[in-house]
């Protein structure tokens, strides 16, 4: 789904938006490392369960610091170039037509120093979940505006018709030190919509646009 994201064209007016590169790993971590470095993926890298099954490990996100480590990892996953984010998600739930947008803390950036002291695989379980809301945070501003609305908002659309969902949300960061560059490093179809602020009245108009609209379509018919 994320290659829908690094197809599109859309107009930067409002900023840029693209996709970490990425590799999926579906067996063999022996194998890890060549396949990086074919690949061309620069350290640290995170590493995503490739099925998401609702169980807590699906949930776990890991960051391998140096080549040696990766052959740690446990396949099958996938492999995405970290970017530094200030530590700050923007977790976007779509709704139909509309929009709702929650922050929430995700992992550390890195310094280079740190990359290159450090080295191993770092697990972070439940990694930007309900209980870590940065909404209340007191946060740098830089790193705590939400992504404009109007870019969203054409985000959200062209998704909606590449992806044919009207029920899906989108994990977004913004470049530490780049005010105006975004990635989606995720996005879920039928998330858990019971974590989104005032999810029952957006969730009831949702459901009440579709009988209204199915309604107009059935009385189109009759003569």
């Amino acid at each position: 789904m994320l290659q829908c994201v690094a197809d599109m064209n859309l107009s930067e007016t409002y900023g840029k938006v693209g996709v970490p590169r990425q590799l999926v790993i579906k067996r063999d971590s022996s194998s890890i490392p060549d396949a990086v470095t074919k690949a061309g993926l620069i350290l640290p890298l995170v590493a995503k369960p490739l099925v998401a099954d609702g169980s807590a490990k699906s949930h776990e996100l890991s960051l391998a610091y140096d080549e040696y480590s990766l052959q740690k990892l446990e396949p099958p996953l996938v492999l995405q170039e970290f970017v530094n984010h200030g530590g700050v998600l923007f977790k976007v739930y779509i709704v139909g037509e509309a929009i709702k947008v929650v922050r929430r803390f995700s992992l550390p950036d890195v310094t280079k120093r740190e990359l290159s002291k450090n080295a191993g695989v770092f697990r972070f379980p439940r990694v930007s979940c309900a209980a870590a809301s940065a909404d209340d945070a007191d946060l740098d501003p830089s790193v705590a505006e939400l992504p404009p609305r109007p870019l969203l908002e054409r985000l959200a659309k062209e998704l909606r018709r590449r992806l044919g969902l009207r029920l899906f949300n989108l994990d977004i960061i913004r470049e530490h030190g780049r005010r105006d560059h975004f990635y989606v490093i995720d996005i879920n179809y039928f998330p858990g919509y019971g974590k989104m602020p005032g999810y029952e009245h957006i969730f009831t108009d949702f459901l009440l646009s579709l009988a209204q609209s199915r309604y107009k379509k059935v009385n189109s018919w009759k003569p």
